[in-house]
């Protein structure tokens, strides 16, 4: 399975490590599949330089979609935004 290396910011990094996020919003720039790694290396956008702090996780779920292909009147989601919504 592919191993896949991301950055990820300080405060997003933290909460993935103690377990409070559950997900990860991404740019479709790179194929992840389930069972793929995801590495999330701690990048510090002050100092524009990775803190050296990193995490493993397995790919669990991926869903793919294009804004063309939303759920909702385009209209609505220019509005009011989107949002994730991790469950447990």
């Amino acid at each position: 399975m592919p191993v896949i290396h991301k950055k990820a910011w300080p405060e997003l990094f933290e909460a993935v490590r103690t377990g409070k996020k559950k997900f990860d919003l991404r740019l479709n720039d790179v194929e992840i599949a389930e069972g793929d790694t995801l590495v999330l290396e701690e990048w510090d956008p002050q100092t524009k330089a990775y803190t050296g702090r990193k995490l493993e996780k397995r790919v669990t779920y991926a869903l793919k979609f294009k804004v063309s292909e939303l759920w909702w009147p385009e209209e609505e989601v220019h509005t009011h935004g989107l949002q994730i919504i991790s469950l447990e």
